[in-house]
């Protein structure tokens, strides 16, 4: 395996993935975000193993990164960070209740809930998108691949449109920081 060449090859999977990207999903996304600060309606995001990082890493952007130093704040909560209500949720029912049990707790309606899942087709994911779906909130499913079933069963969906998990969770984060750079110039005047 020569090296330089798998680089390259990658390099030109993300260029392939750009071409394909559907960008209208992505101010849709921004501009429901953007009613739900005006609002002041809870945000709640969640995922499975590098999804639940960027899940993680987005929540930060928004709450430190987009909201310091302002009046007015997003209410973002990552589901992923209780890990001992995750890990008691799963050991007291299945790991498939681990989001949805946490939604019970806080959920209202109109609030925004977004789901991460590379391939579209993670259960805990699914299953508290369409609970959500069910109490009036506006879900969201961040995916790869063709997206899966979360594409399916979301109010909206922003898909990477590629069939390779590393370069759909690279796009996810590249979601997120374009979000947080939209908000920043918007809010706050940044460049």
């Amino acid at each position: 395996m020569e090296v330089i060449l798998e680089i390259k090859d990658y390099f030109r999977k993300i260029e392939e993935t750009i071409s394909k990207l559907n960008l209208q999903e992505l101010e849709d996304f921004y501009n429901l975000l953007f009613n739900c600060y005006e609002r002041g309606s809870q945000i709640f995001v969640f995922g499975n193993g590098g999804s639940a990082s960027t899940a993680s890493h987005f929540a930060t952007d928004l709450n430190k990164g987009v909201c310091f130093g302002l009046d007015k704040r997003f209410k973002i909560i990552c589901l992923n960070e209780s890990i001992p209500s995750m890990l008691a949720y799963a050991n007291d029912l299945s790991y498939s209740d681990i989001f949805v049990e946490q939604l019970k707790n806080y959920l209202q309606k109109d609030d925004v809930v977004i789901g991460i899942s590379g391939s579209g087709n993670s259960e805990n994911v699914i299953k508290a998108i369409e609970y959500a779906n069910g109490k009036g909130a506006i879900t969201v499913g961040i995916t790869g691949y063709d997206g899966g079933m979360l594409k399916k069963v979301a109010k909206y969906s922003v898909n990477a449109n590629v069939n390779d998990m590393q370069i759909s969770e690279d796009f996810h984060l590249i979601f997120f920081h374009i979000i947080m750079k939209l908000f920043n110039k918007n809010l706050k005047g940044l460049k």
